[in-house]
């Protein structure tokens, strides 16, 4: 899996490009970065955008992976949607329950707590909560239970429908989380790193649902409890409106930055198949570093 890293870095080296520790150029940042996660055993894409300049950095775009907890952003965006056209408030509330319906054939299954980065949510069964509170825990803590609570109500057709209206032509969500069977017979959420720099663009221009509802995204993602790849190795002031996402051999983060004392921009990070999923992130986290350093001018 590394071996087209490292020569395509070492093309664009042969051509010209001298790798610096701070690069100077965008095909500098490009040759640092495959050098970077061509030291990993995986498969890596990169997506960014400087929002202000217009200048990106594709690096299999295209390539698609299990979306994991990355599919919330969608699930964010929907239910902001469908509660602009009215169906609901997020002020309102719902059942807090621990038993869906599998998509391959309807039968039930439950979410172990165990398999969940959030706890509370469990405690509150037959309480409802609102709307609102749901997203942030899904988000911010990336509950599974919170997760499975909304897409249920939204219709997983019609977070993708809108993901299509956007323009992301290639994220497919499916269903909700930990519905065994499906997982087994392939039916997985999925994504590419382009369709998701697609998505957090629209909503740092307040173009995802309307510029208010697009606000409101970015002040939940921003208190994202996640932070081992895009801000790790960014100063403490920078700001990261973003979503993890992990499985097994998989480490996603997808998200707007925003440097104190520069423009913002959106990154996405996405890998599959790593033998040393430490490591990977390391690598990833440094990659956010590079880019931080180019956008900012740090030499």
């Amino acid at each position: 899996m590394r071996l087209p890293f490292l020569l395509y870095a070492l093309a664009l080296l042969l051509t010209g490009c001298t790798v610096t520790k701070r690069p100077d150029s965008m095909n500098q940042v490009k040759a640092a970065i495959l050098a970077e996660l061509g030291k990993q055993e995986g498969t890596f894409a990169v997506a960014f955008k400087d929002l202000e300049t217009g200048e990106e950095l594709l690096i299999q775009e295209h390539e698609r992976f299990h979306a994991a907890s990355t599919m919330k952003t969608p699930v964010l965006i929907e239910a902001y949607r469908q509660a602009a056209q009215g169906r609901f408030s997020l002020q309102d509330s719902l059942l807090v329950k621990n038993e869906f319906k599998s998509i391959v054939d309807g039968s039930p299954f439950s979410i172990a707590p165990a398999d969940d980065s959030e706890q509370e949510l469990y405690s509150l069964l037959g309480q409802k909560r609102p709307w609102s509170e749901l997203l942030y825990k899904m988000i911010i803590h990336s509950s599974n239970l919170a997760t499975n609570l909304v897409i249920e109500q939204l219709d997983a057709q019609k977070v993708t429908q809108t993901m299509r209206q956007m323009g992301a032509q290639d994220i497919q969500v499916l269903r909700g989380v930990e519905d065994t069977k499906a997982y087994q017979q392939g039916l997985n959420n999925t994504t590419t790193a382009y369709d998701l720099l697609l998505l957090f663009q629209q909503i740092a221009q307040g173009k995802a649902v309307s510029p208010a509802a697009s606000q409101e995204m970015i002040q939940i993602l921003l208190d994202q409890k996640y932070k081992d790849i895009i801000p790790a190795k960014l100063p403490r002031e920078v700001q990261v409106a973003h979503k993890t996402g992990w499985i097994t051999g998989v480490r996603h983060d997808a998200g707007i930055v925003f440097p104190p004392n520069g423009h913002p921009y959106v990154l996405v990070l996405l890998s599959k198949g790593l033998s040393d999923e430490q490591a990977g992130i390391k690598a990833m986290a440094t990659v956010s570093e590079m880019l931080y350093g180019y956008v900012v001018g740090v030499r």
